[in-house]
């Protein structure tokens, strides 16, 4: 049984209790982050919900063109061949068409942007492709079947696979802040600008678009798949808890563990907090890996630049949409490579330089990520 639907009634329970002790506050202070507001808690709810959903459909729909699976596969690999053959040629031919000569400006024009929907295509499809296979090349079960080591399935082996799930987890939640792309997945977390426990709930649908440190490996170590999906239930379970600013810092405990306090300070867009504590149980992973920041001065929650929005298809697509389109707009495979994999920073500092997208984005996840160490 998944140990995330079992808990159900949990969050449900545990959030109308703190929205009831926070309306009764709101009584004798100003609005904080931490109240509930209707239309954000249900496009948090919305996206949980939907997150439950997402890897079956995304199963039924990605299985026939998963290579070395499915049967259409081939397709979309040749698609996005195809695609990048075409905007290759278009490129090569607005160069040719470099001067003031009006039609020749115009054919540029129309090549440009040939090229520029054909980039995005093979880009896109390429993603795809390589994320479905990597996904199923992965998969623990593949890998533990082809492995003679065994833990069992004993107490002892339930606790380190859940320590080294939360190991592989803080380089997975560290790679979604540093590759746009990855971010692209996870900023449906960070985009709420209020912080309580429905924030938690908040989660993505788009995992499939991405390229993971895969969980799998933990079968290598002899680790039975049964006992990484307890993991990933315990690592899901604890941070729940932690999105919220009812719960103060907690002393000797914060040195060790994940907290509530260390938490607010991964979602809060002020320049000091930025990408920082990508820790799920443990925060010795930031200690020792330099990405460790104590909550120090209020926290702004939300992005940089927030989409002002609880549609939930936005909230799920917004910064695959823009990256697309920067991908579009772009001249060069440098550019259109970079604005979809480099870290969110260098893209809208590529913006400022007049690069990408016409006009700026609507919202943006950093300026610049903080800085490591």
């Amino acid at each position: 049984m998944d140990l995330t639907v079992i808990a159900i009634p949990y969050y449900f329970g545990t959030m109308g209790a703190e929205h009831l002790y926070l309306k009764k506050q709101a009584q004798t202070r100003p609005p904080t982050a931490g109240d509930y507001t209707r239309d954000d808690t249900l496009a948090s709810l919305t996206m949980g919900t939907l997150s439950l959903v997402a890897p079956m459909v995304a199963k039924k729909l990605f299985d026939p063109i998963t290579l070395g699976k499915g049967r259409y596969a081939k397709v979309l690999v040749g698609a996005a061949a195809g695609a990048a053959v075409v905007a290759v040629v278009a490129d090569v031919l607005a160069k040719r068409d470099d001067d003031d000569d009006a039609n020749r400006s115009t054919r540029r024009s129309r090549l440009r942007r040939i090229a520029g929907s054909a980039s995005a295509t093979a880009l896109a499809s390429g993603v795809l492709a390589a994320s479905t296979a990597w996904t199923a090349k992965t998969a623990g079960k593949r890998i533990f079947a082809r492995n003679d080591r065994d833990l069992g399935d004993g107490a002892m082996a339930t606790v380190g696979a859940v320590l080294a799930w939360d190991f592989i987890y803080y380089w997975n939640h560290r790679l979604m802040h540093t590759s746009r792309w990855m971010w692209a997945i996870h900023v449906t977390h960070h985009s709420s600008e209020k912080y309580n426990l429905s924030t938690a709930l908040r989660q993505t649908v788009m995992d499939s678009f991405g390229m993971f440190v895969p969980y799998g490996l933990l079968c290598t170590a002899g680790f039975r798949p049964e006992s990484i999906e307890t993991a990933r239930g315990v690592n899901l379970l604890y941070q729940y808890w932690i999105h919220t600013e009812t719960i103060p810092k907690l002393g000797p405990i914060e040195e060790v563990f994940n907290t509530a306090s260390h938490h607010r300070v991964h979602h809060g867009s002020n320049r000091q907090y930025l990408d920082r504590n990508h820790g799920s149980i443990f925060i010795i992973w930031d200690r020792l890996f330099g990405t460790f920041e104590r909550e120090d001065e209020p926290v702004v929650y939300g992005l940089t630049k927030n989409i002002e929005t609880h549609n939930p298809a936005t909230i799920a697509t917004h910064e695959f949409r823009d990256i697309l389109r920067d991908v579009a707009a772009s001249t060069t495979w440098s550019d259109r490579f970079n604005f979809a994999f480099r870290g969110p920073g260098w893209a809208y500092e590529r913006h400022r330089q007049g690069a990408g997208a016409p006009e700026p984005l609507a919202e943006e996840a950093a300026p610049l990520p903080a800085p490591v160490g």
